[in-house]
């Protein structure tokens, strides 16, 4: 570890990863230990069905939020960090995304007011999903892509931490009984758009960035040219979205709440590695040649996560939840795999294949591996239900981690046969 951080410390961009880790570390620390506080309490106060709906209307937002970002949050990353020292190039990606967006949320809007009407069971809900649609408009004010393309995470870190505060705090002061439990969305969503706003304000004041009038014809091109990126981000969404909003609609709200109480904790431990992600991707964009340094920390970290969370799998379920909700159990040792294989597809498809420009490849590869999903989540989410839907999850993220990960090693052979013709 003193060799490591010595390397670091010994150049400029070392020290950025160095720090932008540190900070991001105690962004994910926090992001632990908030949810580990409510989780207990939520799932005694609202119950396993309460659960349920709360993940039901995430797993429908998800998809709007990934229309509205669009991509963005890595082409956006990339051509930041690689232009960040001319302040007009930055102000003007930052304000071609920022009104892309605020179109694909428009358009989002719309289409949710519009199913809502017309699907039943989303008419039930349609107050908790534009409760929950909230997180839309708060995701594009709280521009985090823009921090970590600049490497400076220590104002994501700030700002997460004073949202995750006054989310938990909220929680635990108002949340009483089982009727409150669509004030769970309600607080994130308020604590995100408070958050979005300061730092949208930093954004301005500070770095000053700033935000040129629409234009059209940018705004089409930026849509444009994070198409692709936009797909691979989109489609995996629909199989594992979907499998949820089925629970929901064919197995009801108990089922959707075991389901999500088992992947709570994968999503948690795998939170933790977009740490690493994050932190190496602006770094990559212009130092690609250290791809091989990242790949090793990243999948030797993930393979340990993967191993450790399915041996610990019944003490976390029974520590942190009530008797209705141990069927989890199995979820969890099932799902707790899928840490390893997005992790494959971080390191060789985010970190390497977009950073490499090969967007198009990884879209294709994307689309095929999501189909599939689509195609069988239908008959085993109706036939095994919430272990049907952990099934699917877990085949199509090594399906497709796996195809990325030979597509990415074909690429680096590829060129580094180029270089040595080329010498």
């Amino acid at each position: 570890m003193k060799v490591l951080k010595k390397r670091l410390s010994a150049n400029k961009d070392g020290k950025a990863l160095a720090s932008n880790f540190g900070y991001l570390m105690i962004m994910q620390i926090t992001g632990y230990i908030f949810p580990l506080l409510t989780i207990p309490y939520l799932a005694r106060v609202i119950g396993v069905e309460g659960f349920g709906k709360i993940a039901f209307a995430a797993a429908v937002i998800v998809w709007f939020q990934t229309i509205t970002d669009w991509g963005f949050s890595y082409t956006a990353t990339r051509d930041v960090a690689r232009n960040r020292d001319s302040l007009e190039k930055v102000s003007e990606i930052f304000s071609n995304v920022l009104w892309a967006k605020s179109l694909l949320a428009l358009a989002s809007f719309i289409i949710l007011f519009i199913i809502t009407e017309l699907i039943p069971y989303l008419k039930e809900n349609q107050i908790l999903l534009f409760i929950t649609f909230m997180l839309v408009p708060a995701k594009i004010l709280f521009a985090d892509w823009f921090f970590q393309a600049i490497e400076r995470m220590k104002f994501i870190t700030i700002f997460d931490l004073i949202s995750k505060a006054i989310f938990t705090l909220f929680i635990f002061v108002f949340v009483k009984e089982k009727t409150d439990f669509i004030l769970q969305p309600l607080f994130l969503s308020l604590g995100s758009i408070l958050v979005g706003l300061a730092s949208f304000y930093l954004i301005v004041f500070k770095f000053k960035i700033k935000i040129l009038p629409p234009n059209y014809l940018e705004i089409i091109n930026t849509i444009k040219n994070s198409k692709d990126v936009f797909i691979n981000n989109f489609l995996p969404n629909i199989y594992n979205s979907l499998s949820i909003v089925l629970l929901g609609m064919w197995g009801g709200s108990v089922a959707s709440g075991i389901y999500d109480a088992g992947r709570k904790f994968v999503s948690i431990t795998h939170s933790f590695m977009v740490v690493l992600v994050r932190v190496f991707f602006p770094y990559l964009s212009r130092n690609i040649g250290k791809h091989n340094f990242f790949e090793k920390i990243h999948l030797t970290i993930s393979a340990g996560a993967s191993v450790i969370l399915f041996l610990i799998a019944p003490f976390i379920i029974k520590a942190f939840f009530t008797p209705e909700f141990y069927e989890a159990i199995l979820v969890l040792q099932i799902s707790s795999i899928s840490v390893f294989l997005i992790s494959l597809s971080g390191v060789y498809g985010t970190n390497y294949l977009i950073v490499m420009g090969y967007e198009k490849k990884l879209r294709n590869i994307t689309v095929v591996c999501s189909l599939i999903g689509f195609i069988i989540s239908i008959p085993l989410v109706y036939n095994y239900s919430y272990l049907g839907a952990t099934v699917v999850l877990v085949s199509i993220q090594a399906l497709l981690g796996f195809s990325i990960m030979f597509l990415a090693k074909k690429v680096k052979k590829e060129n580094l046969s180029k270089e040595r013709n080329y010498v």
